[in-house]
C-alpha cells in the first residue's frame, strides 16, 4: 500500500493460527482458511518431505523383507516378488516425486503436484492392504500377529516421521488399519479387531494433532521471514526516497539531530541549521512581518498544544521560493515522561500539488478556450436558480451557436477552427458584466449563465451585442473568416425550474432560432415543446418510410428555350407518410439532412429515377438531385454505376445536379465523386448558381455540363431589377466561354419565358411548362405533347 509521500506501507500483518484454529480441512489441505495463502504453506511443508524420500523407501523395503520372510515359504517365490516390486516401484515413483519438490519453499504447489504426492500413500496402502488381506490365508495365526506387528510399525513410523503431509498418511493408515481389522475378524479375533479400530483412531488424531503442530510452526516461520522482508525493504524504500526525510525539534522548537536530507530539504548545510528555530526557517521573509500562510500558523499551534498531527499540509518558504510540504509529528517524551520536544517525518509535495491543481482546473475549465466548461456551467445555473428561489428573483441560460462555424472547420481544418473558437470566447468574456458567466459546453455551443436576473430586456440586449459582436470578421492565420451566431434563451424559474429543464428549453429556443436561418436571438416558448415533438415524431415516421414504400418521385419538364420540346426532368422525391400525410420536401429534406437519412433515401432516388428514365425516349435525360453528404460518402460512384447496371440507362442520360454548398464540406472528397461520375458518362449540372458561396475556381475546374440560374434571379429580371438582369446576362456568356449550357428556374410566365430566351439561356424550367407530375403523367407526355402546358 502506498501512501501520499509514496512510501509503501505495509499490509496488516496476518495473524499467526493457533493449533486450536485451524481445522482439519486446513490442516489436510482440502481448503484455505480465510486470507492465509495455503498454497505457499504447501510449499513450505513439501521440502521436508524431499530429504525423507530415501528413508522412506528404505524402511518399506525392509519391512516389506521381513513380510516375506513370513510368507515366501507359503505364498511362493513368484507372488511375493511380484508383491515386492509392486511396492518397490510405488516407493521409487513417489521419491522422484519428492525430489521434485524440494524446491517448493520458493514457488507455489500447484493442485495437481499435491494430488500426484498424495496418490504415492494411497497406492502404497492399497499394495500393504493387498499383501494384508491375502498372505495370513496361506500362513498361522503366529504369522498373522508377526504381520500385525509389522502393520503397527508402518502405521507408528508414518504418523510421526512424515508429519509434512497428513493426507496421504491419512489415506495410507486408513487403508491398511482397514485391511488389518478384516482380517482379524474373518480370524475371528474380534478383541484384536477392537484393538485396530482404536488404534486406527488414535493413529488418526495423532496424525491431524501432529499435522496441525508442524503447520502451525512452518506458518510462524514464514510469517517471521515476511516481517523481516517487509521491514528491510521499508528501511530500504525510506533511505532512497529523496522526498521523505526526519525531522526533530526540542523544547524551544529548534532543530536538533539534522538529517542530510532533511538540509538538502530546507536549502542549507546541516551545521547551520541545527539548533535553528523551525519556524524561522520555513517562514521565510514573513518572519519579520508576522504575515504566515495559514497552515503554518496551524503547525505552530499544534507544536504549542504538543498534539500528535498527521499528513498536514504547510506552505513553506525555502531560499525566498513557495514550496509546500506535508508533515507528520509526535511528541517525544525522556524516560521520567517530560515533554521533550518533537519528532516526525516530512516530505515536499509541491510537485503533487500543482498535479492535483491542474487536474482540479481540467475538471471544470475547457482547456481551448480557458473558459468554464459544462461542469462548472451546470453548477452555476443549479446555485442561480437556488438564489432565485430562495429571494424571490430570476436567473436566466443563453445558449450561444455559431453559423457557419462548420464551413470554416472543413475547408480549413481544425486548427484554424480552435484558433477561431478562441477568438470567439475572448470576444464572449468582454461582453460579460456582473452576475454574469459564460462558458463553452463544447464544439462550437457556447452558454452564459446570469444571476439574479433584473429585467427580461437585460436578455434582449446582451443577446443582440453577442450576435453583433460574434458576427464581426475574424483574422485567423492570414484568413478573414465570418461567422455568426444564433441565441436561445430560457428564464428561471419560469421555463423550468431544474438545470436540465432549463437547458432544454434554452436548447430548444437556440434550434428555434437557428431553424430560421440564424444570426438572431429566441426567447423559449411553450409552443416550441410542440415543434420538438412533431419533430422527433417526423423522424421517426422517415427512418420507417422507405421500407413502408411511402417515398414517390415527381419529375418537373426542362425544355429547350427555342423550341420548347423536352429535353429532361428532374427528378423531386414525395413523402406521403401514413401517419401525417402528404409532408413538403421543404419540411423533410432538411430533418434529413440532419439526420443523415438523406443518404438512403437519395440512394433509393437514384435507382428510382434511372430505372423510370428507362422507359423514356432516348434523347430524354433525367436529372437527379444529390446531397453534399451523399458525395462524402465513399461509396457514391459505385451506387451511381449500380443504378445506371440495373436499370440499363446509358451514363449519358443521367444528369447529376449539386448545389454550393458542396465546396463548403470537403471540397476535395466532393470534387472526387464528381470527378468519377463525369468518367462515367455522365453528367454534372450545378444548381440555384448564384444563391450561396459560388466559386469560379470550382465551376472552371469541374467543367459542369449545365449551370442553372436561381429563380430569384429570374422574377427579378421580369419584375425590371438591373442587377438580376447583369447577373443572368454575366452566368449566360460565362456559361457559352466554358461550353456550358444555362437552365432558368421557376419560369410562371409566358412573359418571364420570352425574356430569358432573349436573355439567352438554353434551357427552361418551370410551372409555365409543366409542374411535378408522377411518372406516368411523365410519360403521357411523349404521345401528346401538347399537353405540356395545359
Amino acid at each position: 500500500m502506498v501512501n501520499g509521500r509514496g512510501v509503501t506501507e505495509p499490509h496488516a500483518p496476518p495473524v499467526i493460527p493457533q493449533p486450536a484454529d485451524l481445522p482439519v480441512s486446513a490442516i489436510l489441505g482440502l481448503s484455505g482458511k480465510g486470507d492465509l495463502d495455503w498454497s505457499r504453506i504447501r510449499g513450505l511443508q513439501y521440502p521436508a518431505l524431499a530429504k525423507l524420500a530415501f528413508y522412506r523407501l528404505y524402511v518399506h523395503a525392509i519391512l516389506a523383507t521381513f513380510v516375506a520372510q513370513i510368507y515366501i515359504s507359503k505364498v511362493g517365490v513368484a507372488g511375493m516378488a511380484v508383491w515386492m516390486l509392486a511396492l518397490l516401484a510405488i516407493q521409487w515413483r513417489g521419491k522422484r516425486i519428492d525430489l521434485s519438490l524440494a524446491d517448493a519453499d520458493r514457488r507455489r504447489v500447484t493442485r495437481s503436484e499435491f494430488l500426484r504426492q498424495a496418490s504415492t500413500a494411497v497406492l502404497s496402502g492399497l499394495v500393504w492392504s493387498a499383501a494384508i488381506v491375502a498372505f495370513p490365508f496361506f500362513g498361522t495365526p503366529d504369522d498373522l500377529m508377526a504381520f500385525m506387528m509389522i502393520v503397527v510399525i508402518l502405521t507408528s513410523g508414518s504418523v510421526f516421521f512424515f508429519t509434512a503431509a497428513p493426507f496421504g498418511i491419512v489415506c495410507f493408515i486408513t487403508l491398511i488399519c482397514l485391511a488389518a481389522m478384516l482380517q482379524l475378524a474373518v480370524a475371528d479375533m474380534w478383541h484384536s479387531a477392537v484393538a485396530m479400530l482404536l488404534f486406527l483412531i488414535v493413529g488418526l488424531l495423532g496424525s491431524i494433532e501432529v499435522g496441525r503442530t508442524f503447520l502451525t510452526a512452518r506458518f510462524a516461520e514464514a510469517l517471521v521471514t515476511e516481517k523481516e522482508e517487509v521491514v528491510s525493504l521499508l528501511l530500504r524504500e525510506f533511505e532512497e526516497n529523496e522526498a521523505d526525510w526526519l525531522w526533530e525539534v526540542d523544547v524551544a522548537r529548534r532543530l536538533r539531530s539534522v538529517s542530510p536530507r532533511f538540509a538538502f530539504a530546507l536549502g542549507r548545510p546541516q551545521v547551520e541549521v541545527e539548533g535553528m528555530p523551525l519556524l524561522e526557517l520555513v517562514a521565510g521573509r514573513s518572519w519579520q512581518s508576522g504575515q504566515f500562510p495559514a497552515s503554518l500558523h496551524d503547525l505552530a499551534e499544534r507544536l504549542k498544544n504538543r498534539e500528535n498531527f498527521s499528513n498536514i499540509l504547510v506552505q513553506v518558504s525555502i531560499l525566498g521560493e513557495e514550496r509546500w510540504w506535508e508533515l507528520s509529528g509526535t511528541p517525544i517524551r525522556d524516560d521520567r515522561g517530560r515533554f521533550a520536544g518533537f519528532r516526525g517525518v516530512g516530505s515536499d509535495v509541491t510537485e503533487q500539488r500543482a498535479s492535483s491543481e491542474k487536474i482540479a482546473y481540467l475538471a471544470r475549465f475547457d482547456t481551448l478556450t480557458h473558459l468554464p466548461n459544462r461542469l462548472q456551467l451546470t453548477e452555476a445555473l443549479g446555485e442561480a436558480l437556488r438564489h432565485a428561489e430562495q429571494w424571490r428573483t430570476r436567473g436566466a441560460l443563453l445558449m450561444v451557436d455559431l453559423d457557419r462555424f462548420k464551413s470554416v472547420n472543413d475547408s480549413l481544418g481544425h486548427m484554424t477552427g480552435d484558433k477561431l473558437l478562441a477568438q470567439v470566447a475572448a470576444r464572449l468574456k468582454s461582453l460579460m458584466g456582473e452576475n454574469q458567466l459564460c462558458g463553452r459546453l463544447g464544439g462550437d455551443e457556447f452558454a452564459i449563465v446570469i444571476r439574479d436576473l433584473h429585467s427580461v430586456d437585460d436578455i434582449d440586449r446582451l443577446a443582440a451585442r453577442i450576435v453583433e459582436r460574434l458576427s464581426e470578421p475574424y483574422q485567423v492565420d492570414h484568413h478573414t473568416l465570418y461567422v455568426g451566431a444564433s441565441v436561445g434563451s430560457a428564464i428561471g424559474p419560469r421555463d423550468g425550474n431544474t438545470v436540465e429543464e432549463l437547458m432544454r428549453n434554452a436548447d430548444l429556443a437556440l434550434y428555434g432560432a437557428k431553424d430560421t436561418g440564424g444570426g438572431e436571438h429566441r426567447r423559449f416558448e411553450p409552443m416550441l415543446h410542440a415543434f420538438a415533438e412533431e419533430r422527433r415524431q417526423l423522424e421517426v415516421a422517415l427512418r420507417k418510410a422507405l421500407g413502408r414504400d411511402e417515398m414517390e418521385l415527381h419529375y418537373q419538364p426542362v425544355v429547350d428555350s427555342r423550341s420548347e420540346a423536352v429535353v429532361s426532368f428532374e427528378a423531386l422525391v414525395r413523402w406521403n407518410s401514413a401517419d401525417h400525410g402528404f409532408i413538403s420536401p421543404g419540411k423533410f429534406i432538411p430533418l434529413a439532412e440532419d439526420t443523415r437519412l438523406i443518404v438512403p433515401i437519395g440512394r433509393w432516388v437514384m435507382r428510382k429515377a434511372c430505372e423510370e428514365a428507362r422507359n423514356w425516349p432516348e434523347h430524354i435525360k433525367v436529372n437527379v438531385n444529390v446531397s453534399p453528404e451523399q458525395l462524402l460518402e465513399p461509396t457514391f460512384h459505385e451506387e451511381v454505376v449500380e443504378a445506371l447496371a440495373a436499370s440499363g440507362l446509358k451514363p449519358e442520360r443521367l444528369e447529376v445536379e449539386v448545389t454550393e454548398s458542396i465546396f463548403l464540406r470537403d471540397a476535395s472528397v466532393a470534387r472526387n465523386a464528381l470527378e468519377q461520375v463525369m468518367a462515367l458518362g455522365c453528367s454534372v449540372a450545378l444548381d440555384d448558381f448564384g444563391t450561396g458561396y459560388s466559386s469560379l475556381g470550382y465551376i472552371r475546374k469541374l467543367r459542369f455540363s449545365t449551370i442553372k440560374v436561381d429563380r430569384t434571379f429570374v422574377q427579378g429580371a421580369a419584375q425590371g431589377s438591373k442587377e438580376s438582369l447583369a447577373i443572368i446576362n454575366a452566368v449566360v456568356a460565362m456559361a457559352k466561354s466554358l461550353d456550358m449550357t444555362t437552365t432558368a428556374e421557376g419560369v410562371e410566365t409566358a412573359e418571364e419565358a420570352e425574356l430569358i430566351r432573349n436573355l439567352g439561356c438554353d434551357k427552361i424550367q418551370g410551372y409555365y411548362f409543366g409542374r411535378p407530375m408522377p411518372s406516368q403523367d411523365a410519360l403521357r407526355l411523349f404521345s401528346n405533347p401538347q399537353q405540356l402546358r395545359a
